[in-house]
């Protein structure tokens, strides 16, 4: 269930999603509030989890993985344990960037980031196979990139 957000707390969030790396007084100023109640409400949001973490947005290919490909996954079966088997093998998986359990036509959905295509099929034959409870795999390869974004529309 999520918390009631006032205004200054959706100004905080804004500001944050920016910019994490702003310091409390900057933050405090942007948002009209002193240092003290700006930092108070800031450690309230942590703790209700409002804030998961503070994270660097990395560029992929700057760092050596310019490819990203969305791969539909099919399980062998939908029961409790081939889903924590393919849930705890994607999780070991620095090429899944992202792993949702769908509900609709497939069972997964992943987003990879790979070298090449190259890579992606080694990373495909060597991880997306009947051992991590895969029965069939469907990739797609974006054409541009529109639009990307990690800011919650507070």
């Amino acid at each position: 269930m999520p918390i009631e957000l006032d205004e200054l707390d959706r100004r905080i969030l804004r500001a944050l999603q920016e910019d994490g790396r702003m310091q409390n007084t900057e933050l405090a100023q942007a948002i009209g509030l002193s240092p003290s109640p700006c930092l108070r409400r800031v450690r309230l949001l942590e703790q209700a989890g409002v804030i998961e973490r503070y994270v660097a947005v990395v560029n992929p290919a700057a760092v050596g993985y310019p490819q990203t490909l969305f791969t539909r996954v099919w399980l062998t079966a939908q029961d409790a344990d081939t889903i924590d088997q393919f849930i705890a093998a994607m999780e070991r998986l620095p090429q899944v960037m992202e792993c949702y359990i769908m509900l609709g036509e497939c069972d997964a959905m992943l987003r990879v980031v790979v070298e090449d295509l190259d890579d992606y099929r080694r990373f495909q034959t060597r991880h997306l196979t009947r051992a991590n409870g895969i029965q069939n795999v469907k990739t797609d390869l974006p054409s541009q990139v529109v639009k990307r974004s990690y800011t919650m529309p507070i």
